[in-house]
C-alpha cells in the first residue's frame, strides 16, 4: 500500500472516514464554570473541596474526577484499542508492571482523541485552576498491573514533570484486590513515613496531583490473581519547583573486629570450613567470580539453636526506613537472646576477619598473607598432594587439623591474637579494616531500593540465612547485585537456610532486596507460625 487516496473512495473507506471523526469529551459538571472558579479558588489557599471534583490537601494535593469521560462507548472502545497493544514488561528494584509504548503518536481513534481531550482542552482547564503554566507536551502510556504486580514508594519528580494523572479502565475493585493508590505522609526532612491515604481504582475516574518534593506515593500490590489493573498514566509538564537540598542520612558507624581468639570458629562453624587446603579451593573461586555460597555454613547444632531462638519470639524489631529506600525490620542488638548475641559476636570476632581474609583473599586483617604468600601455599600444596597420591590423603570435607585454617606464618598460638596493627615501609598505619552488621526479619511486602544515596565503595557483603525452608524465588526477598545506571542483574542471591553468601562488589555494583510478594504466603501452609525468614548482614571494609 503506497497510502495515497483513491479518487472514487469506496464504502468501505467512508466507515474508515467515520472511525477517525470519533472524539472524547470530558465531564460537563467539570466543565460548569463556577465549579471551575470554587476548584481553583481552592488551589490556591490549599484548602479542600467537594463537589462532582474532590480536591484534598493531606498528605498533598490531589484530585479525584469520578465519571471523567461522558460516553461509555467511547471509554469501551479505549479500552478495547489498550488491550491490543503490545505490553512490555518493566522489573527493577522499585517496580513489576507491564507497560505499553508511547502512546504520544498511535494512531488508533480512541487513542488519538483521548490524547487530544487530555493534552488540549483538559490541559488548558488544568492551567487555569492551578494557576501553572502546562506545557503542550505528550507524555502518556498504558499500564497494566496483574497478580503480584507493584510500584513502590517514589515522589514521581523529573525534571519538568509537574502534574501527573491516571485515567482507571478496571474492572468492579475494591480494597481486598489491592492495586490502591497509596499517598504517604512526610517527617520534618521532607522523608516519606507511612500510608495515610489510599485511593481505590474505579472504572472512570481520573485522579491527578502535583509533582512535589512531597508527592510520595505507590500502587500496592495487585492480589487479585484474576483482574487486571489497566490504566493510563503520564504527565503535564511546566516549569520546575525548586528542588529542597537532598537529605542525607546519618553515616553508620563501622567498628572493628572484636579481639577473639579462633576457638569461637570451632565451637560455631562447620569444621570443613576452617580446613585450609578447602579455603584455598574456597579462595580460589571466590577470586575468579568475587561471589561465593557456602552451604551449611553454621554447625547443625548452633544453627537449630539461633533458629528455635528466632521462632520464640523473643527479639525486639524495629521497622527500618523511610520507605523510599528500604522497608524491612532490624532487631535491637542489646536485647537480643544469649545464642543470637553470640551468632553477633562470631560475625564481629577477629578470628572471622581472618577467615573471611582466607576465603576471599582480601586484606580484612593485617595477619593475612599477602598474594606472593598465598601463592606459595598453593604450590606447597600442589607439591603436597602430588607426593600424597600413593599415600594416605585427607579430603577437605574430614580435616586433618583444623587448626590450619588460622595458620600463618606469624600466627601459631592459642592466645588471643596480637591485634598491634602493621606499618608500611614508610612506617604509617595501614587503614583498620572495619565492618557494619544487624539481625534482619524479613516479612511480606518488605524490601530495599536503589537511591540517591546509595553507597557505592569496594565492599564484601555477608549473608547468613535462617528460616528459608521451602522458599522460592517467585516469592521476591532474594538479594540482586546491578551495575549503577542498569537494570540487568549481574547476580542474584536467593535465601537458603544455613547458608553463607559471600559478595564483593566494587564502587559501580549496586543490591537492593527483591519486594516479598503476596506468594510468600504460601510457606504457611507447611510452616503455620512462619512468616518469613531472617538473615544476619554484614558489610565488611578492608
Amino acid at each position: 500500500m503506497n497510502g495515497k487516496r483513491p479518487i472514487e473512495p469506496s464504502s468501505g473507506q467512508v466507515g474508515k472516514k467515520k472511525k477517525k471523526g470519533v472524539m472524547a469529551e470530558f465531564s460537563d459538571a467539570v466543565m460548569e464554570e463556577t465549579l471551575k472558579k470554587q476548584v481553583a479558588e481552592s488551589w490556591s489557599r490549599k484548602m479542600s473541596f467537594s463537589h462532582a471534583v474532590v480536591l484534598d490537601m493531606d498528605p498533598f494535593l490531589h484530585c479525584v474526577i469520578p465519571n471523567f469521560i461522558q460516553s461509555e462507548d467511547f471509554l469501551e472502545g479505549l479500552q478495547k484499542e489498550l488491550l491490543s497493544l503490545d505490553f512490555h514488561e518493566k522489573y527493577n528494584d522499585l517496580y513489576k508492571f507491564q507497560q505499553s509504548d508511547d502512546l504520544k503518536k498511535r494512531q488508533e481513534p480512541h487513542i488519538t482523541a483521548l490524547r487530544k481531550v487530555l493534552f488540549e482542552d483538559f490541559r488548558v482547564w488544568l492551567s487555569d485552576i492551578s494557576n501553572i503554566h502546562l506545557e503542550s507536551t505528550i507524555d502518556m502510556f498504558c499500564a497494566k498491573y496483574e497478580f503480584t504486580d507493584a510500584l513502590l514508594c517514589h515522589d514521581d519528580e523529573l525534571e519538568g514533570r509537574r502534574i501527573a494523572f491516571i485515567l482507571y479502565l478496571v474492572p468492579p475493585w475494591d480494597r481486598s484486590l489491592g492495586g490502591t493508590l497509596d499517598l504517604y505522609s512526610v517527617d520534618a526532612h521532607l522523608q516519606p513515613k507511612q500510608v495515610v491515604k489510599s485511593l481505590v481504582p474505579s472504572w472512570n475516574t481520573l485522579v491527578f496531583f502535583e509533582v512535589s518534593p512531597v508527592s510520595f506515593h505507590q500502587v500496592s500490590e495487585v492480589l487479585s490473581e484474576e483482574k487486571s489493573r489497566l490504566s493510563i498514566s503520564g504527565w503535564f509538564h511546566g516549569p520546575s519547583l525548586t528542588r529542597p537540598t537532598n537529605c542525607f542520612e546519618p553515616f553508620i558507624i563501622r567498628s572493628p573486629h572484636i579481639p577473639q581468639d579462633h576457638e569461637i570458629l570451632y565451637e560455631w562453624i562447620n569444621p570443613i570450613y576452617l580446613d585450609m587446603d578447602y579455603q584455598l579451593q574456597i579462595q580460589e573461586e571466590f577470586e575468579e567470580r568475587s561471589e561465593i555460597l557456602l552451604k551449611e555454613f553454621l554447625k547443625p547444632e548452633k544453627f537449630a539453636e539461633i533458629c528455635k531462638a528466632l521462632e520464640k519470639g523473643d527479639v525486639e524489631w524495629s521497622s527500618q526506613g523511610p520507605p523510599n529506600k528500604r522497608f524491612y525490620e532490624k532487631a535491637e542488638e542489646s536485647k537480643l537472646p544469649d545464642i543470637l548475641k553470640g551468632c553477633m559476636k562470631l560475625f564481629y570476632s577477629e578470628a572471622l576477619f581472618l577467615l573471611l581474609s582466607n576465603f576471599t583473599g582480601l586484606k580484612l586483617h593485617f595477619l593475612a598473607p599477602s598474594d606472593d604468600e598465598v601463592e606459595d601455599v598453593k604450590e606447597g600444596a600442589a607439591a603436597s598432594a602430588a607426593s600424597d597420591t600413593e599415600g594416605t590423603s585427607h579430603s577437605s570435607s574430614e580435616p586433618e587439623n583444623n587448626q590450619a585454617a588460622m595458620s600463618t606464618t606469624s600466627q601459631q598460638n592459642n592466645g588471643p591474637m596480637d591485634s598491634e596493627p602493621e606499618r608500611n615501609e614508610a612506617g604509617k598505619e595501614l587503614t583498620v579494616p572495619t565492618c557494619y552488621g544487624e539481625l534482619r526479619r524479613w516479612k511480606t511486602g518488605h524490601y530495599t531500593l536503589i537511591h540517591d544515596n546509595s553507597n557505592t565503595e569496594f565492599a564484601l557483603d555477608l549473608v547468613l540465612y535462617c528460616g528459608c525452608e521451602g522458599w522460592e524465588p517467585e516469592y521476591g526477598g532474594f538479594t540482586s547485585y546491578i551495575a549503577k545506571g542498569e537494570d540487568e542483574e549481574l547476580l542474584t542471591v536467593n535465601p537458603e537456610n544455613n547458608s553463607l553468601a559471600l559478595v564483593y562488589r566494587d564502587g559501580e555494583t549496586l543490591k537492593f532486596v527483591k519486594y516479598i510478594n503476596c506468594r510468600s504466603l504460601e510457606q504457611k501452609k507447611t510452616l503455620p507460625h512462619r512468616t518469613g525468614f531472617w538473615d544476619f548482614s554484614f558489610i565488611y571494609y578492608e
